[in-house]
């Protein structure tokens, strides 16, 4: 059934002249008359008697009102629904224990008026999450594409926020009791982070990792899940895992695990936003005026190669998400 249709019978019915609903759909009477006739032959009904003044409803008119306003006002919901600017802004993450969620559950608290969606993209491939923000399946993604050449023209990758890397490690690490470490001081030692997926930037992020500080980033056998890793970490003496700082953990209190600091150099995770050159949906305006307020990390920092560069806090007001290029 035509949607339009509906529509005009439902503003017909409250105006009670063809003309002035015509004015107010802004289309011609004609129009409105040719999809009151259309509907009428649909529904094998007259719906209107003409009248001196305009048109009054006939009781089979009078009968389908109720039904077609819900349909026009579902018809109405559902397009708002997906609607930049009048649906809640979807946000894509990895999951919702990882730094991404944490910082957008600091950004809800601070802003409890946001309707924010957040969504799950549990995909490996971040040209999943670049298609998903170039079809407007999603607002902006917290991915990282490694290679931003390769980014469409329509979409576009800013620096979000950095999240240094921890060692978590259990108390019978030879480790446990360190304040803080340096890259240096976790050469030799077994840092196992299982399913790191081939193809993703957190594999890239690794590779440069254990190349540039000479460490034992060990991916072997599959993650059964942070449960069963943490169960690994509380029982052994030399396995250790990399943890963001913002990332959220929780073990009985009996595991006794560790999270030390990183320095001299802080390994930085680049958490970059991928978003839509063009037309983004206006709640990212606030979003992003909110990671501009995340503290940075202490200098010496590492970042990897293609992590997108940091903007000087001088400068970060200056461009707004319209902008069709990142700095």
């Amino acid at each position: 059934m035509d949607t339009e249709a509906l529509r005009s019978f439902v503003r017909a019915a409250e105006l009670g002249r063809f003309q002035r609903t015509a004015e107010e759909l802004g289309v011609t009477q004609q129009a409105v008359s040719k999809r009151i006739a259309g509907l009428e032959r649909e529904l094998g009904v007259r719906l209107f008697a003409r009248t001196a003044r305009g048109v009054e409803l006939t009781l089979d008119g009078q009968a389908f009102l109720p039904h077609a306003r819900s349909v026009v006002a579902a018809v109405e919901r559902a397009v708002a629904a997906v609607r930049p600017g009048s649906r809640a802004l979807r946000i894509g993450v990895l999951g919702l224990r990882s730094a991404q969620a944490v910082v957008l559950h600091e950004y809800w608290r601070s802003h409890p008026g946001t309707d924010l969606d957040v969504v799950t993209l549990r995909v490996t491939d971040p040209g999943v999450a670049v298609a998903a923000v170039a079809a407007g399946e999603v607002d902006a993604s917290f991915r990282s594409v490694t290679d931003p050449g390769a980014l469409p023209p329509d979409v576009r990758m800013i620096h979000a926020f950095d999240s240094p890397l921890e060692l978590l490690v259990g108390p019978r690490h030879p480790l446990a009791s360190a304040r803080r470490l340096t890259p240096a001081q976790l050469r030799g030692h077994r840092i196992w982070v299982p399913g790191i997926a081939p193809g993703s930037e957190w594999a890239v992020f690794y590779d440069e990792l254990a190349t540039e500080f000479d460490l034992r980033v060990d991916a072997a056998g599959p993650h059964f899940g942070d449960e069963v890793l943490l169960d690994t970490l509380a029982e052994s003496a030399d396995v250790a895992t990399f943890v963001g700082a913002r990332d959220r953990y929780i073990w009985p209190t009996h595991y006794d695990l560790r999270r030390v600091p990183i320095t001299d150099p802080v390994l930085a995770y680049p958490l970059s936003l991928l978003l839509p050159a063009t037309n983004p949906h206006p709640g990212l305006r606030a979003l992003l005026t909110h990671l501009d307020t995340l503290p940075e990390p202490p200098e010496p920092v590492w970042r990897p190669s293609w992590a997108p560069p940091v903007r000087p806090k001088e400068s970060r007001h200056a461009r707004r998400p319209t902008d069709a290029h990142p700095q």
